[in-house]
């Protein structure tokens, strides 16, 4: 009760300098914008902040940070809210630092194939401005989310079989520390392709979660948009089949620019939220990328080796608006799960396991689901070995939400046991703290509190998330 009532005199103190800084009209203490910015997509509360501030520049997250700082106050930043993992939530009250005002597209060098963004800056935004130049930024993690919120969580999604993850695709990062300290993780306005300079602050910063510093500008790599493009569906008999012909596919080399499963219930669940007539098996969905010439073989050695492992014809999705819908019907599988039982809200899974590994833990998964009783259509980027669990559950009946808590555990500690990952895009925020020490063990866990002591030595940057409390 005392560490509160010093936050709140502390907070009483900072609204003027805030409003000096950023403006009147930049800094709310009304609380619906403070609900607003105390939640994600998650299942966790909303924990709001005691003040959210609108800063447009640097400059100002620079000032604001230093005034926080000056009075021990906690620093959360927020991009679009579309995470999953609880990563916004104020568990110790402080100040918000909503980005959405720096919001600019910078220094495009459409030759060397980069550009620089402000944290306010969307995936479709960026991609929209970057339309008529030939180029594209394919990481899609599925949400129009911030791309330096993508950064500060190493998204991915279903391009990254091909194009990698957000760590492959960041160069350099301009981040403001707790203190109010900005720095440029590559060296101010370096974007070379390759660099062998020193310790890799770049990737450091990339997944970190706001806990080390807030990140106002990111550099990222840009790709030349394919000559052509093709989607198909094909269905299986099993879940191995499916999962054998994408080992195989990638064994062969074709260039595959997305592979994801679908399970027998998230099918059933998609053709019904999207108007479509799949069969209700388990099921790829496939998309090629590359030259007219190039894609004729690419495509016939995978069909090849679909048909080998009893996979269904081909159904092809060729011009724009086909394939447009069907990528839409793959990211909507979220609200198509929800659908299934109307009223209640999804959580997503989010393991990753060797490519090896992965028939054998969605077998047991689906087991689990069965033995459990819960709703949780299976979605994944097989390619990657990562898939997601999208539970559907009923957010007033406690023992329900109890049996998911259970549920996800066991999975992760299964993927785990596989030499896998407890997250394979998400990240860790509020509800993976116990499984990321059980992950890379305590000696690990004292290196990563060693750095955050270092960048952040009152733990104000985001306190609560990815390390435990006890850990700090």
């Amino acid at each position: 009760m005392c560490v509160l009532f010093i936050q709140k005199a502390a907070v009483d103190k900072v609204i003027s300098p805030f409003r000096s800084i950023c403006g009147k009209d930049n800094v709310s203490l009304g609380e619906a914008i403070r609900e607003q910015h105390g939640k994600d997509e998650s299942v966790h509360r909303c924990r709001p902040p005691d003040v959210v501030v609108f800063p447009r520049c640097v400059e100002e997250v620079s000032a604001l940070a230093k005034v926080c700082h000056d009075h021990n106050l906690p620093i959360i930043p927020f991009g679009t809210g579309t995470g999953l993992e609880g990563g916004v939530g104020a568990v110790q009250g402080g100040v918000c630092f909503s980005l959405r005002n720096m919001d600019q597209i910078l220094n495009l060098h459409p030759e060397d194939f980069d550009v620089t963004v402000e944290p306010g800056v969307t995936r479709k935004a960026l991609n929209a401005y970057l339309r008529d130049t030939g180029l594209w930024f394919p990481v899609d993690p599925g949400a129009d989310a911030s791309l330096c919120g993508m950064a500060a969580t190493s998204a991915s999604g279903t391009n990254a079989v091909r194009y990698g993850t957000m760590r492959e695709n960041v160069m350099n990062l301009e981040v403001v520390l707790s203190n109010g300290t900005v720095i440029h993780t590559a060296g101010k306005g370096r974007r070379p392709r390759k660099t062998s300079a020193g310790y890799n602050l770049t990737n450091l910063f990339v997944g970190s979660e706001g806990t080390l510093g807030i990140i106002t500008k990111t550099t990222l790599r840009l790709y030349g948009v394919p000559e052509a493009m093709v989607s198909a569906v094909c269905s299986f008999p099993s879940v191995q089949a499916a999962v054998d012909s994408t080992v195989q596919i990638l064994q062969t080399g074709v260039p595959i620019a997305r592979i994801e499963f679908l399970d027998d219930v998230m099918i059933d669940a998609c053709n019904k939220f999207s108007s479509l007539s799949y069969p209700v098996t388990p099921t790829l969905f496939l998309e090629f990328h590359g030259s007219e010439r190039s894609l004729e073989e690419q495509v016939s050695t995978a069909e090849e080796i679909t048909q080998s492992n009893e996979g269904s014809d081909f159904q092809w999705a060729r011009d724009a608006e086909t394939r447009n819908r069907l990528w839409k019907a793959r990211h909507d599988a979220w609200y198509a799960a929800q659908a299934l039982r109307p009223g209640c809200k999804a959580y997503s899974t989010d393991v990753c396991v060797p490519l090896s590994r992965l028939p054998q833990i969605i077998v047991e998964t689906k087991k689990d689901l069965l033995e459990s009783r819960l709703t949780g259509p299976i979605a994944g980027h097989v390619g990657d070995g990562n898939f997601h669990c999208l539970m559907v559950v009923d957010p007033n009946d406690p023992d329900e939400l109890h049996q998911v808590h259970l549920f996800t555990e066991r999975l992760a500690r299964r993927a785990l046991a596989m030499d896998g990952t407890c997250t394979g895009e998400h990240g860790v925020g509020l509800g993976k703290r116990a499984l990321l020490c059980e992950e890379v063990g305590p000696l690990a866990i004292q290196v990563m509190k060693g750095l955050k002591d270092s960048l952040d030595p009152r733990n104000l940057m985001n306190p609560g998330k990815i390390l435990q409390r006890g850990e700090l």
